[in-house]
């Protein structure tokens, strides 16, 4: 798995996991939602993604080819 993918599937996991809270819980749950969502859009203007960074750092492969 590829840093790109692996980002996807984080961040899908998250917002999956903050929703079921947020119906069993909390609705303040939600607000880790929204984090998410505007990590996610202003990484797609600035190109600036910490857990980018972090998988780099832990060694998964960069490079994604798409078949």
């Amino acid at each position: 798995m590829c840093i790109d993918r692996a980002v996807m599937a984080i961040a899908g996991t998250i917002i999956l996991l903050s929703l079921a809270l947020s119906q069993w819980r909390s609705p303040y749950w939600l607000l880790l939602t929204a984090f998410v969502g505007l990590n996610l859009l202003q990484a797609a203007f600035t190109g600036f993604c910490p857990l980018a960074i972090i998988l780099k750092r832990l060694g998964v492969r960069s490079g994604c080819a798409f078949e």
